[in-house]
């Protein structure tokens, strides 16, 4: 279960960031680098990583015009990244580009539906006429249709996509924290083992395993909570 477990790398120093993945070494299956560690660190870092044998999940969530998109997938490919996001929203022809641009890699694109930091309220705010569920099952399913192999959604939704989608299509959720653990800035929070209750095939957790007391203990109860959902779930 601890190689469903991928690591959010919340920080702006690489050093801190290569820090955290050796004290959780052998705890977790991956780290995430995103938009405030990968412009510090850059390629070098997720270099790093991988030679400390983790996979890496980029997540710099491109959205762009279509060829742009398919020359950033193509660079983050080439990094040997296990996973990397694009936004659903940005449309069939942008998503089919980026599928295109990774399609034989060996690096699995991810499409962000909705941020577990908005909820119906924030969707109504830019103009969605409908609520976060069916927003990302609408954006799973063009994403899905347009060749990309993934899917990032709340817990609160995956069981919905898992069911709309099959088994064939890769479920990450973030927002997963500790039953009683602070939700910080997400809004749509579900704990570890209703995660993997509900079909998703990896969970992102940051600061509740990089700012614990003891990171690898905190790595180890995670793990713990998603077998017993994955126990008594669908996953």
């Amino acid at each position: 279960m601890k190689d469903r477990i991928i690591v959010a790398l919340d920080t702006d120093s690489p050093e801190k960031a290569l820090s955290a993945v050796k004290s959780l070494s052998g705890e977790v299956g991956m780290f995430k680098v995103g938009m405030e560690l990968f412009p510090r660190g850059g390629p070098e870092l997720v270099r790093a990583i991988r030679k400390e044998g983790y996979g890496v999940f980029l997540d710099l969530k491109f959205h762009d015009i279509p060829n742009t998109v398919a020359g950033a997938v193509r660079s983050a490919a080439d990094l040997g990244v296990r996973f990397a996001t694009v936004h659903a929203s940005g449309g069939r022809a942008m998503l089919a580009a980026a599928a295109e641009a990774a399609a034989g890699t060996g690096t699995t694109l991810l499409a962000v539906t909705v941020l577990t930091s908005l909820d119906d309220a924030d969707l109504a705010d830019v103009g969605f006429s409908f609520g976060a569920k069916d927003a990302v099952l609408r954006l799973a399913d063009l994403a899905v249709s347009s060749g990309i192999g993934g899917i990032v959604c709340s817990a609160e939704e995956v069981a919905a996509v898992r069911e709309r989608l099959g088994k064939g299509v890769v479920l990450v959720t973030p927002g997963v924290r500790m039953p009683g653990g602070e939700a910080g800035d997400q809004k749509r929070v579900v704990t570890p083992s209703e995660a993997t209750g509900r079909g998703a095939d990896y969970i992102v957790v940051g600061r509740p395993i990089t700012r614990a007391k003891d990171p690898a203990a905190a790595a180890r109860e995670f793990a713990v909570e998603m077998r017993r959902g994955a126990a008594g779930g669908a996953a």
